[in-house]
């Protein structure tokens, strides 16, 4: 049975993310425990990240560490659904950072759920307000999980054509099926007719699909450094050009940064090392938290901890983004489970990665970038989705904002 942490539980999700778990047998999972969460619990973290919360799934597939508590509504007194909305909402959580103890590793004391104070609506109106809340944040949660499926999708296509050769692979093994040449990519046996012409159907004494070679990562990249402006220079901050640092990564599989938690002015831009990029480029962090990946939904610049990567061989902005993966898994395995601490430009020049026709390069970009629009789309709608509750939620729990039966309307 799966143990969650409390990094299982976020802000961000709806339901704890099972990454990284333990796990523990039967019998200590049906003996040591004094209880167990049950669906539609809200699990709530006392140390590490006090106040984080989510909601237990149906069924429940997981037992909690000793750091979180299941909290459960009573339902004479408080709607669950609005229970996990004010837990979520901004005052709330403020106040319950005002209750942390502990510096180095701060802490929610239980007893301190007695002087945690939250707004108590008209049943009525906690109904509507935490249906609505639930709903929004259950469309979040289907978008972020169908960008793990569209990420995963990319991922499986980049992998077979420029890693283990598939088409190549699968004609030598006398396939003569177009479709099961692409490994059923595509069910239209015209393109994949086109696409399986574009792989040769031989490996050469290299162990390279016949007509392409092998080259430095750094062939395949133009590599671009980032820069600072000046901190002590008020003109160069708060502008309207995102300045990404690892802090601004995107969760999971968005991909995407749309905004980040600085910015910066033209005259910061012209008056640093700052370079600004175009929307498409790919991010890695390459110092102290090395290796988190973004691709820029929009023109913006970037620190010196990070680099930025683009094609040297045309517009293949998706397929530099998963070859930016693929490099950063390599450096893992390299590292035999140590923590590589800096990626340098000679990282780049170390590392080889096959270089294949331009003809395949187009291809494999037109495939990609249906499945990275889609992404883009859906992190763009949860951006909405994220700034309507969080304009909305604090007055509709105040009053400030009535819900009727057919619309929201200002009180007076």
């Amino acid at each position: 049975m799966p143990l969650i942490a409390t990094n299982c539980v976020k802000n961000s999700t709806l339901y704890p993310v099972l990454e990284k778990v333990r796990y523990v047998d039967r019998h200590t999972y049906e003996t040591w425990f004094r209880g167990h969460p049950e669906p539609g619990d809200l699990i709530f973290v006392c140390k590490g990240s006090p106040g984080q919360v989510c909601l237990a799934p149906d069924p429940v597939s997981f037992c909690i560490a000793q750091d979180m508590v299941a909290i459960r509504a009573d339902p004479k007194r408080v709607y669950p659904a609005y229970l996990f909305a004010a837990l979520r909402s901004p005052e709330v959580q403020f106040d319950i950072g005002n209750m942390h103890v502990g510096t180095l590793i701060p802490h929610f004391k239980k007893g301190d759920f007695d002087k945690l104070s939250i707004p108590l609506p008209p049943p009525a109106q906690q109904r509507i307000i935490g249906d609505w809340h639930l709903a929004i944040e259950s469309k979040i949660d289907l978008n972020r999980r169908m960008n793990e499926t569209l990420e995963a999708m990319a991922q499986a296509i980049f992998r077979d054509w420029f890693v283990d050769f598939g088409p190549v692979r699968r004609k030598m093994a006398g396939a003569t099926d177009p479709v099961a040449i692409m490994g059923g990519l595509t069910p239209d046996p015209t393109r994949a007719a086109e696409l399986a012409a574009l792989f040769s159907d031989a490996l050469g004494d290299d162990d390279l699909p016949v007509g392409w070679s092998d080259a430095p990562l750094s062939a395949h990249l133009q590599i671009i450094g980032g820069g600072t402006p000046k901190t002590n220079v008020p003109e160069f901050w708060d502008g309207d050009i995102p300045w990404f640092s690892v802090v601004d990564t995107p969760p999971g599989s968005d991909v995407f940064v749309f905004d980040t938690e600085k910015s910066i002015t033209p005259e910061g831009v012209a008056g640093s090392s700052a370079r600004l990029i175009a929307a498409g480029t790919t991010i890695i962090s390459a110092r102290g938290t090395v290796g988190n990946l973004a691709m820029a939904a929009r023109e913006m610049t970037f620190n010196q901890s990070c680099y930025a990567l683009q094609s040297s061989r045309g517009d293949h902005a998706c397929f530099v983004y998963l070859l930016a993966a693929h490099a950063v898994e390599q450096l893992r395995a390299m590292a035999h489970g140590s923590v590589f601490s800096t990626i340098t430009r000679q990282t780049f020049d170390a590392m080889s990665f096959p270089t294949a026709p331009s003809t395949v390069l187009s291809a494999v970009e037109s495939l990609l970038r249906t499945l990275f629009d889609r992404v883009k789309a859906a992190v763009d709608e949860n951006r909405t989705l994220a700034e309507t509750r969080d304009y909305l939620l604090p007055r509709l729990m105040s009053g400030e904002v009535r819900v009727g039966d057919a619309a929201l309307e200002i009180a007076a």
